[in-house]
């Protein structure tokens, strides 16, 4: 791994600015992607960026940036994003400063204000390495301002065409996946949540080990085609299996849910009744749980438990209790009240209810081995 400290002149950063929207921030004669195409927007206000050029103009230290080779002569910053931006915008003419009481934006300050601006030098540490040691490196160092996230962190050493066209559907706020995905998925694709949750689905479902293996297998594919495929699938999947709507479904992980159950067969016509039938059912005390208990409920005894049903309450217990006379009616034996548990006599599962006429006390060992108590 080799880390170059560099100081560099914001006139030399500057030359050749350019900001392309959806394509990308470059700078530094075009050799600096500021801000990679479909990646994170500027996200300082105006007060914030003020702050930075005023800390520029007093000659005071920034802090340190990280910015990332990717090639001969090419690099793409790591960290320190928005410190470059705001002094970017500033010599564009998009926002003023003020200096004793008045603004001014940068063809109006004084000579030796804008060269203090121009030849301030922001202090750089140039990375470079196998992505692995990156990725270490990137993970161990406390990087200055707001933490970038995981996948931030794995975007920046696995650059290339591949990820160039994944943001592209997954790394803006209104882009494709979010668009496709709002009311299901929780994420910011800003900082890149989307993508990571996309990728760890298609790793899941192709069995590898983690994102970092996907990505460095796909870095130089000419498209994410693939991943948006996959993400695409999805979404049509759980719309096909529960055609309404309701607003728990959101922040499932649908992608494991699809990786797990989407090659069994479902009528969707009978996923809506029941799924209307399971929100209105009061021993339900976990809604959410209600999705992937019909996707499984066929072949799970368990699955009951992912609804997190009513238990029976004390008072009913003890009544039970008492009309067993502390009868376990399974294996026969006498318990205390404290060595039995709750439990229905006609499973849930079978048209029971939470209610005092169908409860039993069972004793531990025979609640425990029995395989209908859902």
């Amino acid at each position: 791994m080799k880390i170059e400290p560099k100081q560099i002149k914001v006139r030399d950063i500057f030359d050749s600015y350019a900001d392309n929207g959806d394509d990308g921030v470059f700078a530094y004669g075009g050799r600096l992607a500021i801000r990679p195409p479909y990646q994170r927007e500027f996200v300082y206000d105006q007060a914030q960026a003020e702050a930075v050029i005023q800390t520029v103009l007093k000659n005071f230290p920034l802090n340190v940036m990280y910015w990332v080779r990717n090639g001969e002569d090419q690099y793409e910053v790591l960290d320190g994003q928005q410190r470059t931006l705001s002094v970017m915008q500033y010599l564009k003419h998009q926002f003023p400063v003020t200096l004793d009481g008045k603004k001014f934006y940068w063809d109006a300050l004084p000579d030796d204000r804008f060269e203090a601006i121009m030849n301030y030098e922001f202090m750089i540490y140039v990375c470079e390495g196998e992505t692995s040691e990156k990725l270490e490196w990137f993970r161990v160092v406390n990087i200055a301002g707001e933490k970038l996230s995981e996948q931030e962190l794995r975007n920046s050493v696995y650059t290339g065409t591949w990820l160039s066209d994944a943001k592209r559907y997954f790394s803006k706020r209104n882009c494709a996946a979010k668009r496709l995905s709002d009311k299901y998925i929780t994420g910011d694709p800003n900082r890149q949540e989307l993508l990571e949750k996309a990728l760890k689905g298609i790793c899941e479902l192709q069995g590898k080990k983690d994102i970092t293996e996907y990505m460095a297998l796909h870095k130089s594919d000419a498209d994410a085609d693939e991943l948006w495929q996959y993400f695409q699938e999805v979404m049509s999947w759980v719309q096909r299996i529960f055609p309404k709507y309701y607003a728990d479904m959101k922040g499932l992980d649908w992608c494991h849910l699809y990786n797990v159950y989407h090659r069994r067969t479902y009528n969707s016509s009978v996923m809506v009744a029941e799924t209307k039938r399971l929100h209105e059912d009061e021993d339900v005390q976990r809604p959410k749980g209600i999705y992937e208990y019909l996707l499984c409920k066929d072949t799970d005894p368990f699955a009951g438990r992912l609804l997190n049903l009513r238990a029976f309450d004390k008072r009913d217990k003890i009544a039970a209790y008492s009309r067993q006379s502390g009868i376990c009616p399974i294996c026969h034996q006498h318990f205390e009240f404290d060595e039995m548990e709750g439990d229905h006599i006609k499973p849930w599962s079978k048209g029971g209810h939470t209610t005092p006429d169908n409860c039993q006390m069972l004793c531990r060992d025979c609640n425990g081995k029995k395989t209908d108590k859902y």
